[in-house]
C-alpha cells in the first residue's frame, strides 16, 4: 500500500494549521489568497505532470550546460 494518501492527509493537517496560525497572527499568506489563484496552481502542477506523463520535454538547464 501506497504513503501517499497518509502523506496527503498530513499534508492537508500542516497546511490547515499553518493557515490557522497565520490567521490569528493576523499575518498574510505566503499562497495566492483568492481561489483562482489556487486554481492557477493547481493547473501549473497538473500541467507538469501531464507533460511528464507525455514524455515530452527540453532540458533547457543541459542545453545551456549547467
Amino acid at each position: 500500500m501506497s504513503s501517499t494518501p497518509v502523506l496527503t492527509v498530513a499534508a492537508l493537517i500542516v497546511g490547515l494549521t499553518v493557515g490557522a496560525l497565520f490567521a490569528f497572527l493576523r499575518v498574510p499568506i505566503p499562497a495566492p489568497p483568492e481561489l483562482p489563484g489556487v486554481v492557477a496552481i493547481v493547473g501549473i502542477y497538473l500541467g507538469f505532470k501531464l507533460v511528464g506523463y507525455a514524455g515530452v520535454g527540453f532540458d533547457l538547464l543541459d542545453a545551456l550546460g549547467l
